[in-house]
């Protein structure tokens, strides 16, 4: 096995959660000298060391050090890591480089790469194409953003396997390379409490494509104004998906059919791949993130009866509008994976029974004003915790005052007492609906674990259900 350039430097990573372990991992196993830098201390990260106990390295922890700059050969940042604090600055002036998981997965990995992003759906969509091409190719992989990072897998990936990877900005803004087929889905105003500015989150985002040789392709969706402008600028080819035109390349909506052309066709006519009704998804939204997988997998290769196959057969991913159970005929809904308000908006369109929305958590300094006036209009009672949650509140008051069917606003402060008032607020035929808006940071690792925790309050909900009815 070639000795790998990164064997005996001595490389830093910063932040030791989900990427950062991934990366230790891997770094471990081809002998780098490894440092974990974080800023939680041991008490908060003595679980995740103890599997790495029987591994070489050091760890400083409670903080970033200067000193960690010295002889150090890399920094690999963790997506929650910031390139911009004094720490990465410090490096970058004494010419220290900086990377993430992804980019060294990419600089890597022998088998041909289709990368997704975009401010919304990319969690569905990169499901269904890896879906898609699994059908095709056994041998396939997902990950990266979405499930687990690919690093530490890099020895079980061959020249003749596919890998489909779901990218955030935060890796993306420091990448050099770009995958053979690439997807921006949409690009609305996210993480601007990270990047600064919406012109800085766009470039982060374009990265994906930036780096494509002529033969490489990026799918983009036509019906987004930023992708739209961006397609006339790519290095590469271009295709696209819209649920309101027909494309020459890519896949589109044609009255209640969907339908491929162009690198997805047989003969590079239109096709259908199948009808609305087959989809099992809800709401207009995951009709789009179909489509666009439909014009990635396309791309690809894939059949189009594969494409088929598995639009008829997906009903969705976790945390994304995911029926956890019925409770006393409430209709309990976790839609964690819904971090910002456009995402909100997008839920509750998707629902035409009452809803109880569960709103809250992390603000991303984005606009809220829109999911304010349809919360105002669609939603019977809002429910807010978290730290963002008297905000959300104060937003929904303002929209309340134009009309609208909303009865009330109650304030909580955890996601464990809202979900108690909603339970006391609902009646059979509701839909209690967790579609939060902010990040889940100031409570939870990620997104996941608070989606992990409403199913178990619901579930709890669940037992005292039997209970009350066997008494």
């Amino acid at each position: 096995m070639e000795t790998d350039p990164l064997t005996g430097k001595n490389v830093v990573i910063l932040g030791f959660a989900r990427q950062g372990q991934a990366v230790a991992r891997w770094l471990a196993s081809i002998e780098a000298q490894v440092t974990v830098s974080d800023q939680r201390k041991f008490g908060d990260l003595a679980e995740a060391m103890m599997d790495f106990f029987d591994a070489p390295i050091q760890y400083a922890l409670g903080g970033h050090s200067l000193e960690l700059l010295d002889d150090t050969d890399l920094i690999v940042l963790s997506g929650g890591v910031d390139p911009t604090i004094p720490f990465c600055v410090e490096a970058r002036q004494r010419g220290i480089r900086l990377t993430n998981d992804a980019q060294l997965f990419l600089e890597r990995c022998p088998a041909p790469v289709i990368g997704i992003t975009g401010s919304a759906g990319k969690t569905t969509t990169t499901t269904l194409v890896g879906k898609m091409i699994a059908k095709m190719n056994p041998k396939t992989w997902v990950g990266g953003n979405i499930g687990e990072p690919l690093l530490d897998k890099l020895y079980h990936i061959r020249a003749d396997h596919r890998v489909v990877m779901e990218l955030s900005s935060f890796q993306l803004e420091l990448m050099t390379l770009s995958p053979q087929i690439s997807a921006i889905l949409n690009i609305t105003p996210n993480h601007l409490d990270r990047h600064g500015s919406m012109e800085a989150y766009i470039a982060a985002k374009s990265q994906i494509y930036a780096h494509q040789e002529p033969d490489d392709i990026c799918i983009l969706g036509f019906d987004d104004p930023v992708c739209n402008a961006l397609g006339e600028s790519l290095p590469g080819q271009v295709a696209w998906f819209s649920s309101r035109e027909m494309v020459t390349d890519g896949a589109f909506l044609a009255g209640n059919r969907l339908m491929v052309v162009g690198k997805g066709s047989p003969d590079r006519q239109p096709h259908v791949v199948c009808s609305r009704d087959d989809v099992r998804l809800r709401g207009d939204h995951n009709l789009t993130n179909i489509l666009a997988a439909c014009a990635i997998a396309g791309a690809a290769g894939v059949p189009i009866e594969i494409m088929r196959e598995v639009i008829r057969e997906f009903t969705g991913v976790e945390h994304r509008l995911e029926v956890v159970r019925s409770v006393g005929g409430v209709t309990y809904v976790n839609d964690s994976i819904a971090t910002a308000p456009e995402r909100v908006i997008a839920a509750l369109r998707s629902f035409t029974e009452p809803i109880i929305l569960l709103a809250g958590g992390r603000d991303k300094k984005l606009p809220w004003t829109e999911f304010a006036t349809l919360a105002a209009q669609r939603v019977k009672y809002l429910v807010t915790f978290g730290e963002f949650g008297s905000n959300i509140a104060q937003y929904v008051r303002a929209a309340r005052l134009f009309g609208g069917i909303l009865e009330d606003i109650h304030i909580c402060s955890t996601l464990d007492e809202a979900l108690k008032r909603a339970a006391e607020l609902a009646v059979p035929g509701d839909v209690v609906l967790l579609s939060p808006g902010g990040t889940s940071y100031d409570a939870y690792t990620d997104f996941a674990e608070r989606g992990e925790h409403f199913r178990t309050l619901v579930a709890s909900l669940e037992e005292r259900d039997k209970g009350s009815r066997r008494l």
